[in-house]
């Protein structure tokens, strides 16, 4: 009993009471009998500055019943007090923690979270049976090495403090299951990290974290992992053996692209939204077959692979904000989807109306046109084992709902003829031949001329543009960025003269000057029906960088200052 080891101790204070400590009203003795009893204190939001000494002492001295009541057969039984094994202290005014607190051994939690802390006592190190402590909403600049003692911690939550490092003996803390340390202003973590094996939550949120540590991947145990809002541009492949993981945070980050995760088959959940991903592979998704959530809405995504619908467990699917012009329609075939985000993306073959009615009016429909989006077998080129989905299809459905012909992002070198052949009478209006590898534009385009006024050529390899385009006479928005050309030829020239274009984009096209010479000057000028002219992006002598910021009416002036007269 605790009364009999005050008496061994031989406590020179023991049966004594401060005076102050009895009369506060902030701790009322009500409490503290209760907490003899129950071995738990809580003593939240009493607006205390300290913590007064009667407290730490609670286990040490004689309680006031001992000396009002002798008897045996009392309710009260003071002599079988319980030592304090919970101390809540949260939501007071706290600037410091005596070191008193080493009176209280027996301490297996102590929360002290949302207090003015600057600094924590050494005596922590001795609490040899503490399990969780909670210092978060604070103002902790540091930790004490002492505290790296506590063998038996297994909850630490450090979170919206002022820690800008951690010391190295971190790894020592072997017991701990779970640990904060959002929201602080960390820059790298610790390599003893990696001897924390027995981890399953770290929360590493809204600090400022280039990268994390390889070894990170030796915690085998972990099965939540949050790196939210940080300043990481890759994340180590190492942690694609984390066999544990369950949930994986990478949001607000400067990620390029998504981490392959081929050992992660317990992943439930994939935040990596407000990032920098262009690229969305098949690499990324086709080992999560157990991911419920896919959050990756932000970023600059252009296309979704078929591969998508392998996660066929997906509940949440978050594309909002993206630069996705088109889905998979099998993506209707996700039975167990039941949110589906794709506002913000400019897609094409879905209506604006069609996305405001719903996550499962929207399956409905893609599930509806999975056999539109596919040619007959005739048709079809020949399906082998290294055919990927995306490249059997032609959108039929595209052409007579939409007025679009689509055959962007295949990487082919010439458009097949069964392309053209599949629009038959349908008037089309516009042609995406975009991201492949075309070495010139495709002679049947005319075929067009009567109905197409949207054409885009660009990130293709095209090293001339033909005259064909001249006679497609509707034609108003031209797209040629990022070909790989060295220079526009002059058939350009004619192009110009005979088309009413409203957009011409050719931005970071890899030309010095936009048609070189005096050439440049004449040919330019009529342009003058000319709505938009895109230009970013090209190493120009001329016009000047000042001028090409005004926009396209500015570069139109200038241009027609040119022309000789």
């Amino acid at each position: 009993m605790a009364a009999a080891r005050r008496a061994r101790a031989g406590d020179s204070r023991a049966g004594f009471r401060r005076a102050a400590d009895e009369q506060s009203p902030a701790v009322p003795q009500g409490l503290i009998r209760a907490a003899r009893k129950s071995g738990q204190l809580n003593l939240a939001g009493r607006g205390l500055g300290e913590v007064p000494q009667h407290v730490w002492r609670i286990n040490l001295d004689t309680p006031e019943e001992a000396h009002q009541n002798l008897s045996f057969g009392a309710a009260d039984r003071w002599w079988e007090q319980t030592d304090l094994t919970k101390l809540i202290l949260a939501s007071n005014q706290l600037q410091c923690l005596s070191e008193d607190i080493r009176l209280l051994p027996a301490l297996t939690v102590l929360d002290v979270h949302d207090n003015q802390l600057t600094s924590l006592p050494s005596a922590l190190g001795q609490l040899e049976n503490l399990q969780k402590l909670d210092v978060s909403h604070n103002k902790l600049k540091s930790i004490p090495e002492e505290l790296l003692q506590l063998s038996h911690l297994k909850s630490l939550l450090l979170q919206h403090n002022e820690l800008s490092h951690l010391p190295d003996g971190f790894g020592q803390l072997v017991s701990l299951e779970e640990l904060d340390l959002s929201n602080n202003h960390l820059t790298d973590i610790p390599t003893g990290f990696a001897l924390l094996i027995n981890l399953v939550r770290l929360n590493l949120a809204c600090n400022q974290l280039k990268n994390l540590p390889a070894d990170i991947s030796a915690m085998k145990s972990l099965r939540q992992l949050d790196c939210t809002k940080n300043y990481l541009e890759t994340v180590p492949s190492e942690l694609a053996t984390m066999a544990s993981l369950e949930q994986l945070y990478l949001r607000k980050n400067k990620l390029r692209s998504l981490p392959e995760l081929p050992s992660c088959k317990l992943l439930k959940e994939l935040h990596a939204g407000e990032n920098q991903i262009e690229i969305l592979n098949a690499e990324n998704l086709k080992h999560l077959n157990s991911l419920s959530v896919l959050e990756l809405r932000d970023n600059k995504i252009k296309s979704v692979p078929e591969e998508i619908t392998l996660l066929q467990k997906l509940e949440r699917l978050d594309l909002a904000n993206n630069d996705i012009s088109r889905l998979p329609y099998t993506l209707g075939n996700l039975s167990q989807l039941k949110f589906l985000a794709l506002e913000g993306n400019p897609l094409r073959t879905i209506r604006r109306d069609l996305l405001q009615k719903g996550t499962q009016e929207l399956l409905k429909y893609l599930r509806s046109r999975i056999q539109d989006d596919t040619t007959s077998p005739s048709e079809e080129p020949p399906v082998t084992a290294m055919t990927l989905p995306s490249e059997s299809r032609i959108n039929t459905h595209a052409i007579t709902t939409l007025k679009l012909l689509e055959y962007s992002e295949k990487q082919a070198a010439v458009i097949p003829d069964d392309v053209f052949d599949a629009v038959r009478s349908n008037p089309v209006t516009s042609v995406n031949f975009s991201k492949n590898q075309l070495p010139a534009v495709p002679p049947r385009i005319v075929e067009l001329k009567d109905s197409v006024c949207d054409v885009n050529f660009g990130f293709n390899k095209i090293s001339s543009v033909s005259l064909e385009l001249c006679t497609l006479h509707k034609l108003t928005h031209l797209d040629i960025r990022f070909v790989m050309s060295v220079g526009l030829p002059f058939p350009v020239s004619t192009l110009v003269f005979y088309l009413e274009l409203e957009h011409l984009s050719v931005s970071n096209f890899p030309v010095m000057t936009l048609y070189g010479g005096e050439a440049c000057v004449q040919i330019t000028a009529h342009l003058c029906l000319s709505r938009t002219l895109l230009l970013e992006g090209n190493p120009f002598r001329t016009p000047r960088a000042a001028i090409l910021a005004k926009g396209t009416a500015a570069v139109l002036e200038y241009l027609r200052s040119r022309i000789p007269t």
